[in-house]
C-alpha cells in the first residue's frame, strides 16, 4: 500500500469555519481536513487568512459543528506570532427557542396571534421586557403596558442565521495590519469511523477474498466540503468531556495492498488516511473501499471444549476443587474457527482497524452464501487473525467424566474424562479438543489414550483426526496436589 501522511499534532489540527473580523471581507479558507476516531469524536481543521486591523478585533466563527468541545479550542497564528494574541475566546450555543427570540427582539414591534371566541386577530406590540431575567414578559400595546403576552408571538424572518447556528467569538490583540494566516483547532463529538470487513471463500478451497470498507457517520451538525480526511485506529484513553490527547507524530514505513486509503504508524496507533477529498454532509453515512485483496490462504479449525462451565459459579477455586459436582455438564457444540496471516507473503502485510467481519463461501452455483460473522480487535502487520463463525452442524462432541476422587488429608485430587467426537460430514477433519484443568493450578497428566499439547498453565489440547463418518473416543486422567 503507497502511503502519503502529513505530519501533525493536535496543536496544529484546525476546522473548517466562515470567519469575519471586524471591519474585514471574509477569509479564505482551504479545504477542511478532519481526522476520525473510532469513539464518535473527531478533530476539525482549517487555515485561515484573517484580515486585521492595529489594536482589537473582534472575530466571530460560525460554521462550527455543534458538539464542539469549548475548552479544546486552539487558535494560533502561522506568521508574525509575536505580533497576534488571543486575549479571550467565548463559545455560544443557545437553542433557539421563544425566550430567545423574545430577547433578540426587545425594545421592537413584532406581531402576536389572539384568539378570542374562536376567531384569530393579530396585534402589534412592542416588547419592552423579554421576561428572560423577571420570568414575566412585559408587552405594549396601543400605549398600554400588560404582563404576559397576548397571545402567540409571530416572529419576523431572521435576516441571517446568526441566533440559528452556535458561534466561537475570539477576541485579538493585533501589533499590524493585514492578512495573516492562523489557524483554529478543536474537538468535536458527533463524527465517527468504522471498519467493516467481507471474506469470500472459494468454492472447496481455503483461499479468501477481502474486501474491506470504511463507513463515515456525520453526525456533527455541519456539513464539509472537499475535506482532507483522515482516520485514527487504536484504543484511546479518553474521558468525558472528551480530551485531547496531545502528542508529537512519529512516522514509519507501511504496508502494501492496493486501496484508496493510505496507512502510517502514529506513535502508539494508525493513521489512514483517503486518498481524496470527501464530502460529507450532516446525517450522511458515507462508504469509502479500504482494502481488496484476493488469495488469501486460511485455514478451518474445528475446537471442542466440552466443560459446560456455569459463568454464575463463584470464581473461588478452593470451592471448584472440593465441589465434585463442578464441570460434569457437557457441551455437545463443536466450533468452527477461521484464521489466516495477516502478512505480505499472504497477501496482506495491512495494520487492520477493528471491526465486523462477514463471511460468505461460493456455493456449487458460484452463489455467495452468508455462512457467519465476528468482530475483531486491531490487528497489526504479522498477526494472526482467528475468528468464531458458528458451531458445526455434521461434528458433536461428548464430555462424560468417569471418576473423580477427592482425599483432603493428602491434599491432592484426581479426575478421569471421556470425550467423543462424531464426524458425520462426508471430508475427513482433525477435531481439537480443549480441556480446561480448572481444579487447581498443580497437575499431572497420569494417564491418557492420545498425545497432548499443553497450551498454558491450566489448558492442554488433542488433535482427533476423523474420516469422513466416523467417530474417536479419547481418555485421560489428571492428579491435582497442592
Amino acid at each position: 500500500m503507497d502511503i502519503k501522511l502529513t505530519p501533525i499534532s493536535a496543536a496544529s489540527i484546525v476546522c473548517a469555519i466562515a470567519v469575519q473580523a471586524a471591519h474585514s471581507a471574509p477569509p479564505h479558507t482551504s479545504a477542511p481536513s478532519l481526522t476520525l476516531y473510532n469513539d464518535n469524536f473527531a478533530v476539525v481543521r482549517d487555515t485561515l487568512q484573517l484580515t486585521l486591523k492595529p489594536g482589537i478585533n473582534q472575530v466571530r466563527y460560525q460554521e462550527i459543528t455543534t458538539q464542539l468541545e469549548p475548552d479544546s479550542v486552539i487558535f494560533r497564528p502561522l506568521e508574525k506570532k509575536d505580533q497576534l494574541f488571543v486575549l479571550e475566546q467565548n463559545y455560544h450555543s443557545l437553542p433557539v427557542n421563544e425566550s430567545l427570540l423574545l430577547q433578540h427582539y426587545e425594545g421592537e414591534v413584532i406581531d402576536f396571534e389572539v384568539t378570542r371566541n374562536n376567531q384569530t386577530e393579530i396585534l402589534s406590540g412592542k416588547i419592552i421586557r423579554s421576561g428572560t431575567s423577571s420570568g414575566v414578559p412585559v408587552i405594549e400595546i396601543d400605549g398600554k403596558t400588560r404582563f404576559g403576552l397576548p397571545g402567540t408571538p409571530l416572529f419576523p424572518a431572521l435576516k441571517d442565521d446568526t441566533l440559528l447556528k452556535p458561534a466561537l467569538n475570539l477576541q485579538l490583540d493585533s501589533a499590524t495590519s493585514g492578512k495573516i494566516s492562523a489557524e483554529l483547532a478543536y474537538l468535536t463529538g458527533g463524527l465517527s469511523w468504522k471498519a467493516d470487513y467481507n471474506l469470500v471463500a472459494r468454492e472447496s478451497s481455503d483461499q479468501l477474498d477481502l474486501s474491506a470498507w470504511v463507513t463515515i457517520n456525520n453526525d456533527s451538525g455541519k456539513n464539509f466540503d472537499n475535506a482532507k480526511v483522515k482516520l485514527m485506529a487504536g484504543d484511546f484513553n479518553k474521558i468525558a468531556p472528551q480530551e485531547a490527547q496531545l502528542a508529537q507524530v512519529r512516522m514509519m514505513a507501511a504496508a502494501r495492498v492496493k486501496t484508496q486509503i493510505t496507512e502510517k504508524d502514529f506513535d502508539d496507533y494508525h493513521l489512514y488516511s483517503i486518498d481524496r477529498p470527501v464530502n460529507l454532509d450532516n446525517g450522511e453515512s458515507k462508504q469509502v473501499e479500504f482494502i481488496r485483496a484476493s488469495g488469501i490462504k486460511s485455514e478451518t479449525r474445528y475446537l471442542y471444549n466440552g466443560a459446560q462451565i456455569d459463568a454464575r459459579y463463584p470464581a473461588n477455586m478452593e470451592h471448584i476443587r472440593n465441589d465434585p459436582n463442578y464441570g460434569v455438564k457437557s457441551n455437545t457444540k463443536v466450533w468452527i474457527y477461521r484464521q489466516f496471516s495477516n502478512s505480505k507473503d499472504n497477501g496482506l502485510g495491512v495494520s487492520l482497524p477493528k471491526g465486523r467481519v462477514r463471511f460468505y463461501q461460493q456455493d456449487q452455483d458460484k452463489q455467495l452464501e452468508f455462512l457467519g460473522e465476528n468482530n475483531i480487535d486491531h490487528t497489526a502487520q504479522g498477526a494472526l487473525v482467528s475468528l468464531y463463525t458458528g458451531n458445526a452442524f455434521d461434528i458433536s462432541g461428548e464430555r462424560t467424566r468417569l471418576n473423580y476422587e477427592l482425599h483432603t488429608r493428602e491434599n491432592r485430587a484426581q479426575e478421569s474424562f471421556e470425550i467423543t467426537v462424531k464426524n458425520r460430514k462426508k471430508q475427513a477433519v482433525t477435531v481439537t479438543v480443549i480441556e480446561p484443568l480448572y481444579r487447581w493450578t498443580n497437575w499431572e497428566i497420569v494417564d491418557h489414550s492420545e498425545p497432548f499439547t499443553k497450551t498454558d498453565s491450566q489448558t492442554i489440547e488433542f488433535n482427533l483426526k476423523l474420516k469422513p463418518e466416523q467417530e474417536d473416543t479419547l481418555t485421560y486422567t489428571v492428579n491435582y496436589s497442592w
